[in-house]
């Protein structure tokens, strides 16, 4: 095993849940099941199929003898045809009805969409989890004060709930994008060789409805109410740009959230979680670096470049099919979805783990609230009788000499500079007394109390832990 490569997303990153889901066996039981659906499908319709053939077939759906599909298909060079030869040899007095009138498509492009379906309705569900985890360190920290910032440069006051609803607001905007990709899956049915269905008028004498029934009965057999309209050999490819554009979309909405506990970790505001033996660095002892937020940017990294594979191949789908697309789909698809659940799990890690150092955060708000209440403490300056413009001049003089001391590395003290103008008409303990945080945050607490009060109701049915990382 050791001599071989795999991936480091099914040996470090992703979830049993979605390993499983695009595992082999999944993938080639969902072909014998779509090859039984066709097979019942035409019996119930008048073909010249028995019940025994049908139940022969379902009774060998899941052991499949890996040994004689990989022997089969090195002679014949076709990997559906050496899975339909091994299943014949599973179920004899079958053999010779299945795949009946279908092509190769049928089988890998409906397994196809059946995966992809249930792989998206995990992530939602993963992404759902995420969401209702940052949702309740927002609802912790809505009133608590912090710096907020633009351009990275010190700005007016936010709350540290009110920063996390930001990062939820872009991942509720990945939900409704899964959503819309969701309602788009359809299934494609058995449409023949370029999706004229000619294969099928022959096998069932020109009767169009039967040709329909046979349709609907296999999507309905797998969960689907409708078939692509139109098609060539294959679903369209549009599809798969839709899907792993989705997936980029939470890729992008995990690493703003990651780069901003990155940032503010640098500072020692925020951290994610670390544990009590874990090593931050093999030569500083000392170091806490942020491993989980780095793996997000660096997995989110991937996912957002990943997209262009899907894209090219949308864009290249000669007339009613061209094989170029099936070895690049084999790769990005799967691993589109394995990277996003991935990405996923360290989100839920990061968000119920996340701590808050509020003695730092407060620390912070001290030093850089004199500059922004400046405002204020001039329109108490006039209440008291000072001259608008006098005033603001001081400020601005003094907030010069405050900035020019810190870049200097001295210990400077705003406040204790405007008390020291006589025209100022404050005094140094009458201007701390304005310096309330809490009086600077705004509308945060309210804002975090209505955003989450609209969110509540999609989150409050999840249930479950948090993932729990490994590596």
């Amino acid at each position: 095993m050791h001599q071989r490569y795999v991936s480091p997303l099914s040996t470090r990153y992703a979830s049993q849940t979605m390993l499983s889901l695009f595992s082999e066996d999944t993938r080639y039981q969902t072909w014998r099941k779509l090859w039984v659906a066709l097979a019942k499908a035409q019996m119930e319709l008048g073909l010249p199929i028995s019940q025994a053939q049908v139940s022969a077939l379902e009774a060998h759906i899941q052991d499949i003898d890996y040994e004689c599909v990989r022997q089969r298909e090195r002679q014949v060079r076709h990997d559906v045809m050496a899975h339909v030869y091994a299943y014949g040899q599973a179920a004899p007095e079958a053999a010779g009805i299945i795949h009946l009138g279908a092509t190769s498509c049928y089988v890998t492009d409906n397994a196809d969409l059946i995966i992809y379906r249930d792989a998206l309705r995990y992530i939602r569900e993963e992404l759902l989890k995420a969401i209702g985890l940052l949702a309740d360190f927002a609802g912790r920290y809505k009133a608590t004060p912090t710096l907020g910032y633009t351009h990275y440069q010190p700005a007016q006051l936010v709350t540290v709930g009110k920063r996390a609803t930001l990062w939820i607001q872009d991942f509720l905007a990945d939900l409704e994008q899964i959503d819309f990709v969701l309602s788009q899956i359809r299934f494609l049915g058995c449409r023949g060789t370029t999706g004229t269905e000619a294969s099928f008028m022959e096998l069932f004498a020109g009767d169009t409805d039967k040709i329909d029934q046979m349709n609907e009965k296999i999507a309905a057999s797998f969960g689907f109410d409708r078939c692509f309209p139109v098609c060539g050999q294959t679903y369209p490819r549009k599809l798969d740009s839709l899907i792993l554009n989705c997936l980029s979309s939470v890729a992008q909405s995990a690493y703003r959230m990651a780069g901003d506990i990155r940032l503010l970790q640098h500072d020692r505001q925020v951290e994610e979680p670390f544990e009590k033996d874990q090593i931050g660095s093999s030569a500083m002892a000392y170091k806490r670096n942020p491993m989980r937020c780095e793996r997000i940017c660096s997995l989110a990294r991937y996912l957002m470049a990943d997209t262009q594979n899907a894209a090219m191949t949308a864009a290249t789908q000669w007339l009613e099919r061209t094989l170029d697309d099936s070895a690049n789909r084999r790769i990005s698809l799967p691993e589109g979805f394995l990277c996003a659940d991935a990405i996923l799990r360290l989100v839920q890690n990061v968000a119920d783990g996340l701590v808050v150092n509020e003695k730092i955060v407060e620390k912070a708000v001290r030093e850089y609230l004199p500059f922004i209440a400046t405002e204020n403490l001039m329109m108490e300056a006039v209440k008291r009788g000072g001259d608008r413009q006098q005033i603001h001049e001081i400020i601005r003089r003094c907030s010069m000499e405050a900035t020019r001391q810190m870049k200097q590395g001295e210990n400077w003290d705003l406040l204790a500079l405007l008390s020291q103008e006589p025209a100022f008409g404050l005094t140094l303990e009458q201007m701390r007394a304005l310096l309330k945080p809490q009086d600077y945050i705004g509308r945060c607490p309210e804002q975090v109390d209505a955003f989450l009060a609209q969110i509540r109701p999609l989150t409050e049915h999840i249930s479950g832990p948090a993932a729990q990382i490994d590596l």
